[in-house]
């Protein structure tokens, strides 16, 4: 502790690199860190936030049965197989990751909280964190987005007299039974919540700021480049990044077709006010309603970086590959361009492989 209270590098543990999240990217960069000879727990740590092993899926709503879950990639060495499709996500995947950290031996830190990341001493990083402050020469960041739920905000919301809640806290649809919802949201998340809904609701109202864009036909190689891209030249630019589905389209399932047909996926604009017994727009039209469901996405969990002072005017950190530009020591994996399950495993051997050669070029300092 310095004259102030305040740990410093010093007094933390030091370590070559730290790992900040046990989701997909960052379980993906710890088995790539383990290949290159790093030992778990001497040379490098994970710290995960959550409960339990199975990273954001954990949190995944009951309903959401393993079946339903698209594009879901195996983590590097270790395939998922033999899965019960019927199963809820959260348990297969949760199982799936739980055996890949006994396998890999990664002796993952949980729960710990990260408060902060900052410049610490003989060019280490300072991580701080509930079981202590760390030392790091090298910090990969594996947070993701699911603690940072997006809430729009819109005249008269505090008056609404039903309930609000988010993606993040989607019970399922059982307890909407009866009720009058308005799903607010038109991806992935938005139009599945509004599918099981409109099964037991009373009615139910779907309200999207753009027109929903479907996408017919296969998802190859070539379109998932030109998506990624898309989202890659918004973290150039230093912008917050947009989810790599945010510019894919909806697939046109046959789930998505029947729904259209029934008309549940009948698409109202943004309404301009909320009441306090509904929605309203502009032009006089309103809907009463129980329950308005925000499906309007996550943000990148990226607070605990703003004392490195890496994000850009645009709101966004910039980043080449996974590497910060402001600060070379540091990585985002899972952020942007990776933040799919393919990208993010991409992204963990990237990560892996840019981190050795700093490891190799710069000899640790200690003092």
């Amino acid at each position: 502790m310095n004259d102030f209270g305040v740990e410093t590098a010093t007094t933390a543990r030091t370590i070559d690199v730290v790992v900040i999240g046990a989701g997909q990217a960052g379980l993906s960069a710890a088995y790539h860190l383990r290949r290159t000879g790093l030992v778990p727990d001497r040379d490098f740590v994970v710290l995960d936030h959550a409960p339990r092993p199975g990273g954001a899926w954990q949190f995944r709503w009951p309903s959401l049965t393993y079946g339903k879950v698209h594009g879901m990639h195996a983590l590097p060495g270790m395939e998922l197989t033999g899965a019960d499709e019927r199963r809820p996500s959260s348990e297969v995947i949760g199982a799936y990751f739980t055996a890949y950290e006994e396998r890999f031996d990664l002796r993952v830190h949980r729960p710990v909280e990260v408060s902060a990341v900052r410049e610490g001493e003989g060019g280490r990083l300072l991580v701080e964190t509930s079981e202590g402050s760390y030392a790091t020469r090298a910090l990969i960041n594996a947070t993701g987005t699911w603690d940072r739920p997006f809430w729009p905000r819109y005249q008269g919301q505090e008056t609404f007299r039903g309930r609000q809640l988010h993606t993040a806290d989607y019970p399922g649809p059982e307890e909407f039974a009866g009720q009058r919802v308005i799903v607010v949201g038109g991806g992935a998340s938005g139009t599945q919540h509004l599918m099981e809904i409109a099964e037991v609701a009373a009615g139910t109202t779907w309200v999207t700021r753009r027109e929903p864009v479907y996408r017919e036909g296969p998802f190859g190689e070539m379109e998932g480049r030109a998506a990624v891209a898309m989202v890659e030249e918004r973290v150039r630019r230093g912008l917050p990044p947009q989810s790599v589905v945010s510019v894919t389209g909806l697939p046109l399932t046959d789930a998505i077709r029947s729904a259209r047909a029934r008309g549940v996926l009948d698409r109202n604009p943004m309404f301009d006010r909320i009441t306090p017994t509904g929605v309203a727009w502009a032009d006089g039209r309103s809907v009463d309603a129980d329950v308005i469901l925000w499906a309007t996405g996550f943000r990148a969990a990226i607070d605990h970086l703003a004392p490195l002072k890496l994000r850009e005017q645009g709101g966004g950190i910039r980043v080449e590959g996974t590497r910060a530009l402001r600060d070379e020591r540091v990585h985002l994996v899972g952020y942007g361009p990776s933040a799919s399950t393919i990208g993010a495993n991409r992204a963990g051997r990237a990560a892996v492989t840019e981190i050795r050669r700093l490891l190799d070029r710069e000899p640790a300092v200690t003092t």
